[in-house]
């Protein structure tokens, strides 16, 4: 009886084992709990989402053996030390293949400096401070626009308003994301001809606004534009209403595009401005999802909340390993990594093809919110919707 038991555990050991050595596991720290969980869901619940899909649509072919696709997820707590730590453990514990990333350009900024040093790429669409890409790193690549441009769509649709637009109030935070999005805005700003009458950094997650707020009553601004997180963007339109601050228009970097933005501040979310590098269309599609409307109606049939471009971008990055590792043909990550500098394919956030420095090129739709909704305004090939402009005051909505 002990000898069946043992041979029992032996092959029981031995089925485990090839089941591993036939899966290729993805791992990530994502932001699951913590001040930074409400968009790290986009990140865990897509890499999942796509993970699932693809196995359900045969999985990933490599040399002409079909392999099935793993996650691994640790929940960072929205800590950028215990992620490090994470991603380090992926890698020398867990034994995952290949790396997919956090949200936000601190997080990816670091953990990014995991995957350089063991040689495992990473593919992130969390994080699009300038930063995480000019360093020479080969192994990190990602999903959203350069964070320079941010403001790139926005300032050149100012310039089709009527009135048009003189000056401009930049506020950012102080993380690598919000930094890199306001040196490029500078000299968007400068090159647009427009006056900049605040330049002013704040403390990330900063709550309250009043003292800038009162320095833009002063200055007395047409424009606002505000690069932060989505809670800093609903504490500032909040102080906006309340101090009476009325620019011809905002802009955020963030929130606009969500549901819990509109659902956060109800009626004051109109007019508010904000951009995406992915509108939900048709038009966007890829070989396991159909196109980027049937991918927004599943998702949120399958997780109870509307997608993002977070989470458009989030599936890019599985799609896109799995493109490369199918081209590379083996598991060996150099050779992965070199096949994903060279991928080249539609997916429905769009084109993913990374340039030298590891990131990929969209540019940003400029969106409003209005008559609570978010509606697409200006894009490259210009106007695409009338804006709502000039906001009309506080007291006259």
């Amino acid at each position: 009886m002990k000898r069946a038991l043992g041979f029992m555990a032996v092959t029981l050991a031995m089925c485990v084992s090839a089941l591993a050595q036939d899966t290729i596991t993805l791992g990530a720290s994502v932001q699951e709990t913590g001040a930074l969980a409400n968009t790290g869901r986009y990140y865990r619940d897509s890499y999942n989402f796509a993970v699932e899909r693809i196995n359900e649509r045969g999985g990933v072919k490599v040399g002409g053996k079909t392999y099935t696709l793993g996650l691994k997820i640790l929940d960072n707590q929205s800590d950028s030390n215990l992620s490090v730590r994470q991603y380090v453990q992926l890698l020398t514990q867990d034994k995952v293949n290949f790396l997919l990333g956090p949200f936000a350009s601190d997080f990816a900024l670091a953990d990014s400096s995991v995957a350089e040093k063991y040689q495992v790429p990473m593919i992130q669409g969390g994080g699009a401070s300038d930063q995480i890409f000019n360093r020479g790193y080969k192994y990190i690549f990602g999903t959203l626009p350069v964070a320079s441009k941010y403001f790139e769509s926005t300032i050149a649709m100012m310039g089709k308003l009527k009135p048009a637009p003189k000056s401009v109030a930049l506020l950012y935070a102080d993380d690598a994301f919000d930094v890199s999005v306001a040196n490029g805005t500078r000299e968007l700003i400068q090159k647009a001809g427009l006056k900049l009458v605040l330049d002013q950094r704040y403390s990330s997650n900063t709550s309250d606004f009043s003292t800038l707020i009162s320095q833009l009553k002063s200055g007395n601004p047409d424009v606002i534009l505000v690069s932060g997180h989505e809670t800093e963007a609903l504490n500032f339109v909040r102080q906006a209403k309340s101090l009476n601050l009325n620019p011809l228009m905002y802009s955020f970097t963030v929130g606009v595009p969500t549901a819990d933005f509109r659902k956060a501040l109800g009626k004051d979310s109109n007019y508010a401005f904000g951009m995406t590098p992915w509108v939900i269309s048709s038009a966007n599609k890829d070989a396991y999802f159909g196109n980027a409307e049937d991918f927004a109606k599943a998702y949120k049939a399958r997780f109870g909340y509307d997608p993002d471009y977070h989470s458009a971008s989030a599936v890019a990055d599985v799609e896109a390993f799995v493109k490369a590792i199918e081209v590379a043909g083996t598991l060996e990550p150099t050779k992965v990594r070199d096949a994903i500098s060279q991928v080249n394919f539609p997916s429905l956030y769009g084109t993913i093809a990374f340039n030298a420095s590891g990131q990929i090129s969209l540019p940003q739709t400029v969106i409003q919110v209005q008559n609570d909704q978010v509606k697409a305004i200006y894009s490259q090939s210009g106007m695409l919707a009338a804006p709502q402009y000039p906001m009309p005051h506080w007291d006259k909505r």
